[in-house]
């Protein structure tokens, strides 16, 4: 699925909708042919048995009628004789008058064919058809005298319907005079039978295929409802996804506006007050070698040393802007010698441990640590009021940490209730686009500050492990 959602030229929103609506069509094309196969199987089973239910109930007329003519005609034919042609006759006579219904009516056959008694059919009587083949081939006389012979039984043919003269479906009971060689029987048409078959057969399509429209219905409406939910969500998610990007561009933009202002005032107060002292400076040693004043050489002197403070100064403001040694050496080195110089400034002890990794960290992972150590440290010199900060740099099979720790008054009640400064809001973000945590502990016996970064943004150890071991 996602090597196809990658593959098409696809916006990100038409690709969710792909990944959401994909699964619930292909289960839709899994789920409606079994629906129906099932629905078609349990609709043949319940319109074989109600054909099986009709047939059986004319048989059970058809027994009950062959029943009725035996009982009519079995006194003649019990005291009769196998040459008997009176009592033939009477039997005969019998049967052909045995007519029921608009097609119901008794035939005769003796065992060589010929037709004894077709009161429907008059045309029939006292012919030969032994060679009558149905619209199926079946040889319908030889298969009532072949039933006759091994007793009673039941045919399924095709005969002209008396009122029609067309072939229709028929079963035909058969019993047997044997002394006299006859197959005497009666049959009743199917016809209505299949047609209430093939009604209901017709029935069970229709609802098979409005089955087959309801689920049609219902996966149009999961997919309007896909789709709106989507769109809605996507448009949600756009709304936020642009409030969240101006807001980060906003903060870029103060995040910038800050450092420019530290570097101004930095500038301002620093090395432009070091240069305005080293112009009079030299100004004046000027003026006094003009004038041939021994102390020019003294004045020339406080200006080189006020030059050199401001070479420092703009040495200092380089490295906090970027640091060489973190390129140099590593974030352990960095980050220490960044813990000195805070020492220095601002008299707040500041302890530095560090376990050398195993594997070096990469550029990012350890430019995103060193300016959470450098916005922790600030916030310590500006808010804590601590007189001790301890930071530690450690590897471990997990990733790396860093973690910084001081002894102040903790955060202010807002940042705790979560209404968080710019650089804290800096510090999270940096850690979070490296896949890491940031997390930040604060009471009134200080503040905690814990960053981890993954396993994911060390480098492979084939780089050099002694390398490494120095650029930790």
């Amino acid at each position: 699925m996602q090597n196809l959602t990658a593959r098409l030229p696809l916006s990100s929103g038409a690709k969710l909708f792909l990944l959401a609506t994909l699964p619930l069509i292909v289960a839709i094309a899994a789920i409606a042919p079994l629906v129906a196969h099932q629905s078609n199987a349990l609709a043949e089973r319940e319109i074989a048995a109600l054909e099986r239910q009709l047939i059986e109930a004319k048989k059970a007329e058809l027994r009950n009628y062959v029943t009725q003519a035996r009982n009519g005609f079995n006194w003649i034919y019990g005291n009769a004789g196998p040459d008997d042609e009176a009592a033939k006759q009477k039997v005969l006579q019998i049967l052909a008058a045995m007519t029921y219904g608009d097609e119901g009516f008794f035939f005769v056959y003796d065992y060589e064919g010929q037709n004894l008694v077709s009161p429907r059919q008059t045309d029939m009587i006292n012919r030969n058809w032994w060679d009558l083949e149905d619209g199926n081939e079946r040889m319908v006389v030889q298969d009532f005298i072949a039933t006759a012979r091994e007793g009673t039984g039941w045919v399924t043919h095709l005969w002209p319907k008396p009122s029609t003269g067309e072939e229709a479906q028929m079963v035909t009971y058969v019993t047997a005079l044997h002394s006299w060689k006859w197959a005497i029987g009666t049959g009743v048409f199917i016809d209505d039978v299949l047609a209430t078959v093939a009604a209901a057969r017709a029935e069970v399509q229709d609802r098979v295929r409005q089955t087959f429209l309801y689920i049609g219905g219902i996966t149009f409406a999961a997919l309007l409802l896909v789709f709106a939910a989507g769109w809605l969500l996507n448009l949600r998610e756009r709304r936020v996804a642009n409030a969240k990007v101006k807001s980060l561009t906003q903060r870029v933009f103060d995040a910038q506006e800050e450092e420019r202002i530290r570097v101004a005032r930095e500038l301002h107060d620093g090395i432009s007050q070091l240069l305005v002292g080293v112009r009079f400076a030299l100004d004046s040693a000027r003026r006094r070698f003009a004038s041939g004043d021994a102390r020019a050489g003294e004045t020339l002197d406080r200006g080189m040393s006020s030059l050199g403070d401001a070479i420092q100064e703009v040495r200092r403001i380089s490295r906090d802007l970027r640091p060489g040694v973190l390129d140099d050496l590593g974030l352990g080195p960095a980050i220490k010698q960044l813990a000195e110089e805070f020492g220095q400034r601002t008299g707040i002890v500041a302890e530095f441990s560090t376990v050398p990794f195993r594997n070096r960290l990469d550029e990012e992972a350890k430019t995103a640590l060193y300016r959470v150590a450098q916005e922790a440290l600030m916030n310590v010199e500006r808010h804590s009021g601590a007189s001790r900060v301890t930071i530690e740099v450690r590897g471990s099979r997990s990733g790396a940490m860093l973690r910084i720790a001081d002894n102040g008054c903790g955060m202010p009640a807002a940042q705790r209730d979560g209404r968080q400064g710019l650089g804290l809001r800096n510090m999270q973000e940096r850690i979070a686009q490296l896949d890491g945590t940031l997390r930040i502990l604060s009471s009134g016996d200080g503040t905690v500050i814990e960053a981890k970064v993954p396993l994911t943004h060390m480098l492979k150890p084939d780089r050099g492990a002694g390398e490494d071991r120095r650029k930790a």
